[in-house]
């Protein structure tokens, strides 16, 4: 008799599959840690923006101070146009237009007596002042520096072209404009940025 056919050498046909023989041993695992990795970073991960923002008062106190600041800036505008807009005809004869920026503040510079450089100057800047720390509190869409100093440059200029046009013994001077946007400038820098974000919140970035 033959051997059984099929026998071949002993074992040929019996080969055994090793655990995890679809792939790398410990894919799986680094896998999993992957995956858990990747979750835990997204439960973790604060929306961006949401962290370190500065909430704004209550909205009653927000009104208040919203009421406040309107208040400040009519006052404020009546004082303007009694300082600007007021007929002066002893200036008559001394009053000029200026177009050249620096002129004025020269001649400012100049004056024999500290006191009436300071009261000059200072005056100007004084003037332009409230403007930056009321508009960032009125105006929430106005409250960055750039749209602030435009706003008092403005404002400014209207002012001095009706002392131009129409006011006697008041004339178009363009260093007025530089030096009230000046006091803009430091209002903003000491109070009006501080009181527009602890007024008005800011917009969540996309």
């Amino acid at each position: 008799m033959g051997k059984a056919a099929g026998t071949g050498k002993p074992g040929g046909t019996a080969r055994t599959r090793k655990p995890g023989g679809t792939g790398k041993p410990g894919s799986a695992a680094k896998k999993s840690d992957t995956s858990k990795r990747s979750d835990t970073g997204k439960k973790g991960t604060a929306p961006a923006g949401t962290g370190a923002e500065r909430r704004p008062l209550p909205l009653p106190l927000r009104l208040l101070a919203m009421a406040i600041a309107f208040a400040a800036m009519v006052a404020f505008a009546a004082v303007l146009a009694r300082l600007t807009l007021e007929p002066s005809p002893a200036s008559a004869s001394i009053a000029h237009t200026n177009l050249h920026p620096g002129t004025t503040i020269k001649l400012y510079l100049n004056q024999p007596s500290v006191r009436d450089t300071v009261k000059q100057i200072g005056g100007n800047v004084m003037l332009g002042l409230p403007f930056g720390i009321l508009v960032p509190v009125l105006a929430p869409n106005a409250r960055g520096i750039l749209r602030v100093l435009a706003l008092t440059a403005i404002v400014m200029l209207l002012v001095e072209m009706a002392q131009g046009a129409l006011v006697t013994g008041r004339a178009f001077d363009v260093d007025d404009v530089i030096l009230n946007t000046s006091g803009a400038l430091i209002g903003w820098l000491l109070l009006g940025r501080r009181l527009g974000r602890a007024v008005h919140a800011r917009k969540p970035k996309a």
